[in-house]
């Protein structure tokens, strides 16, 4: 472990008498050996409103992110790191309890036997089918809890050679853990670059223009126009917000979920497309990386319905427009609300037992994503940046977080619960974009391939991440099979649609000419 430039750390706990307490969420209690009474004030904190949030019934959601690697896994590479690193994290090693007498979750620190969360099945390595066995086996993570009364992570070793990958490694953990972005930070912190074992991986960051100084009246007048645009789009986001809440709904296409969609098992499948592409995309039309995302979002949704309208209606043809008029389609896209606490300072935290925020503090936006056929195909980009713009003005993100902390704390976590989800549900599928690194990076020693990181418990039949990696751009989602039978085919519409867009941008630039 050397090389990994990862001190080795003391996992040991002291632990003193049993302490009656509720580890559970709607499940029959449990009783954990937790820390003495007089070093409670030292070894527990305070759950946070999110956490409170996601361990009701209505959010109680999981994440599991699989990393497929260019090598056979080392389970005892792995355990070392793991022992070296996440348990060093006080959300690694501790207990989401309730104290029975105040009633009040907290966080209560306990011993961590790593060998305990490691799960390695032993596999056919001569199996018929590999990638299917790997869908079949995530997917049936989607179905099991976590065991309540050990911290709520745990990683799967599956050393089975697939399309992708020599091996794979899933981390599956409960989302009370911290958000999304914080977890891929973490996981991130755990690696290294592939060229420098003692470097921590580089991930981009928007670079600013240099701007000329406009003068005071010019200054003055822009900010003055930009503080009334902020409050515009801010009281029309608030408002269709809590439309939204009483009775605003998306149009019941075959993308929508119905009632208890989000305690159905799900499907978890991947398609990896090419960030260079996008990239060619974005550079054509002067976009964002995420302006390309929604776009292919909206295209690939939008092609998707087409087909699903043509066979519903006996015309089983993808060529004509089978669309009806007016389809209202919604997406949940998830924004983090505080600053990146950045992977150096979460490795030195797991190292040096330092301090670094931590948390779920993500903000809701309800993005429409208008579903058509246009004839130039560039205007599915177009729109998405219209929309994206607007939403960048507006403070809807901050508004829906303050919304659901306002609503626990005078009505408890039960009810703030079932508002967000009714929110959620009323939309049709929740999107994300995650950066990652630039360069290969390893995984305690182990050169990762690709990275799938998905959600489920959420009250969605799709849910959707974008997840970049090198020059690759990964597309892992989590569906309802009952609702979204054929999730290949959806992946192959949002492939088409990026490569529908390169062909667009290509032919323009060749007639610009």
């Amino acid at each position: 472990m050397g090389s990994l430039g990862l001190k080795p750390i003391d996992t040991k706990t002291k632990i003193g008498s049993k302490m009656g307490v509720n580890t559970t969420n709607g499940q029959k209690n449990s009783t954990v050996v937790a820390i003495e009474p007089e070093q409670e004030r030292q070894e527990h904190e305070p759950a946070s409103p999110a956490t409170r949030l996601f361990h009701t019934k209505s959010l109680n959601c999981y994440i599991i992110a699989i990393l497929g690697c260019t090598t056979k896994i080392n389970r005892d590479v792995i355990k070392k790191g793991l022992e070296s690193t996440l348990v060093n994290h006080p959300r690694f090693c501790s207990l989401p309890v309730v104290d029975e007498k105040k009633g009040i979750r907290k966080w209560v620190k306990t011993r961590v036997n790593v060998e305990d969360h490691i799960i390695c099945p032993d596999l056919d390595t001569d199996m018929d089918s590999p990638d299917e066995f790997l869908e079949n086996y995530t997917s049936s993570l989607t179905t099991t809890p976590l065991d309540m009364t050990k911290p709520l992570w745990e990683v799967h070793i599956l050393n089975v050679k697939t399309s992708e990958a020599e091996g794979v490694g899933i981390l599956k953990l409960h989302h009370s853990i911290g958000d999304g972005m914080s977890i891929i930070s973490l996981i991130l912190a755990c690696t290294r670059k592939a060229s420098d074992p003692e470097a921590l991986p580089t991930i981009p960051s928007s670079t600013k223009k240099e701007k000329v100084d406009p003068g005071f009246l010019r200054r003055f007048c822009y900010y003055f126009w930009f503080l009334c645009m902020v409050f515009w789009y801010t009281v029309v986001d608030a408002v269709m917000f809590l439309a939204t809440i009483l009775f605003l709904k998306d149009t019941e296409t075959p993308m929508k979920g119905g009632a208890g969609v989000g305690h159905t098992p799900k499907r978890l499948v991947h398609r990896t497309i090419s960030l260079d592409d996008m990239k060619i995309v974005k550079n054509a039309l002067n976009l964002t990386i995420n302006d390309v995302v929604m776009g292919i979002a909206q295209a690939g949704f939008s092609r998707y319905l087409n087909r699903r309208y043509g066979y519903k209606n006996g015309k089983g043809s993808s060529k004509t427009n089978n669309l009806p008029n007016n389809i209202r389609l919604r997406g949940s896209v998830v924004f983090n609300i505080r600053p990146s606490t950045g992977i150096k300072a979460l490795a030195e935290m797991m190292e040096k037992k330092s301090k670094a925020k931590w948390g779920n503090k993500v903000g809701y936006v309800l993005t429409r994503l208008p579903i058509s056929l246009p004839d130039n195909p560039l205007d599915y980009i177009r729109q998405a940046k219209t929309i994206i713009d607007k939403k960048k003005l507006s403070l809807e993100s901050r508004f829906s977080f303050a919304a659901a902390k306002l609503t626990q704390d005078i009505f408890g976590s039960q009810v703030a619960a079932k508002i967000t989800s009714r929110v959620l549900s009323h939309t049709t599928v929740l999107i994300s974009n995650v950066v990652g690194p630039q360069e290969e990076i390893t995984f305690f020693g182990h050169k990762l391939s690709y990275a799938a990181p998905t959600t489920f418990g959420l009250p969605h039949a799709v849910t959707i991440h974008f997840q970049s990696y090198c020059n690759k751009m990964t597309i892992s989602m989590a569906v309802d099979p009952q609702v979204i039978p054929d999730p290949y085919q959806l992946c192959d519409d949002l492939q088409d649609s990026l490569q529908m867009f390169k062909e667009a941008v290509t032919n323009q630039d060749v007639k610009g000419i």
